[in-house]
């Protein structure tokens, strides 16, 4: 297959998942619940208090880039779900049918997830500007955030899709995506710093693609913002990350039927 034809699949994939949102746009503000009670309750609580060393940033602004990459991979770590329902009402026969590869399959779907962490983001953005939180609008940064969130998206969305492949019931793969996001997120730098961390959380914690990934989102939304970890390692371990998930999920697909 060319790679015109190979990124064409890509690209009509990606549309095709996204017309849903087009078509039902509830599910965009039911998820913006969870991060809203994140920032309005927990956020402005531990603001007040000061229990957490956050330097020269109040807590809210240090763990709205936090909420936002937790809001995205909610958002993305259940997409195994949709998979489930699309084999069981034959969909996904239709589309292993298709001349197009598995690959294609998996990164459009995938990159769809990405762009619907986007709308996620944007929520969450909002909220924090009404809640008075200063933000970059440099245009470089906001690009920034614009390529790690929909990066955000895939690499959970290839994980979930991944366990979906093994596990092929919509229970299973909800309860095992609920038991990866919460230890996921807590150990992960996205509402403390790791400097406070126990050792063994911290050992974690540096594993942790989130780690890396909210890292990055704090040098992009928050000026003047500095790390112990370069920002080329972020990078590289954003974008390491999502090749492996996408690839160990284009591997793992047709499982998912058999």
């Amino acid at each position: 297959m060319s790679m015109r034809r190979y990124f064409s699949s890509v690209f009509t994939l990606m549309e095709f998942e996204l017309r849903k949102i087009r078509h039902d746009s509830s599910q965009v503000w039911i998820r913006s619940v969870q991060p809203a009670l994140w920032l309005l309750v927990f956020g402005e609580v531990f603001t007040k208090i000061k229990a957490i060393p956050t330097g020269n940033y109040t807590y809210l602004q240090f763990m709205t880039p936090g909420v936002l990459a937790q809001s995205v991979m909610f958002v993305a770590i259940f997409y195994g779900i949709t998979i489930v329902w699309e084999r069981d009402l034959g969909i996904l026969n239709k589309l292993l049918a298709s001349p197009a590869p598995r690959s294609a399959i998996v990164i459009g779907k995938t990159l769809s997830a990405g762009l619907r962490g986007v709308f996620q983001a944007i929520m969450v953005v909002i909220l924090a500007l009404i809640l008075q939180v200063k933000i970059s609008f440099n245009p470089l940064h906001l690009l920034g955030v614009l390529i790690i969130v929909i990066l955000l998206g895939m690499t959970f969305a290839s994980l979930s899709l991944t366990i979906a492949s093994f596990f092929k019931t919509r229970e299973r793969v909800m309860g095992i995506g609920q038991a990866l996001t919460m230890p996921l997120f807590f150990a992960s730098s996205a509402i403390y710093p790791i400097s406070v961390m126990p050792t063994w959380i911290k050992a974690i914690a540096t594993i942790n693609p989130l780690s890396y990934i909210v890292d990055a989102l704090r040098r992009m939304l928050l000026s003047g913002y500095t790390s112990t970890t370069p920002l080329t390692t972020d990078i590289l371990a954003i974008v390491l990350s999502t090749a492996v998930l996408v690839t160990a999920a284009s591997l793992s697909f047709r499982r998912i039927v058999s």
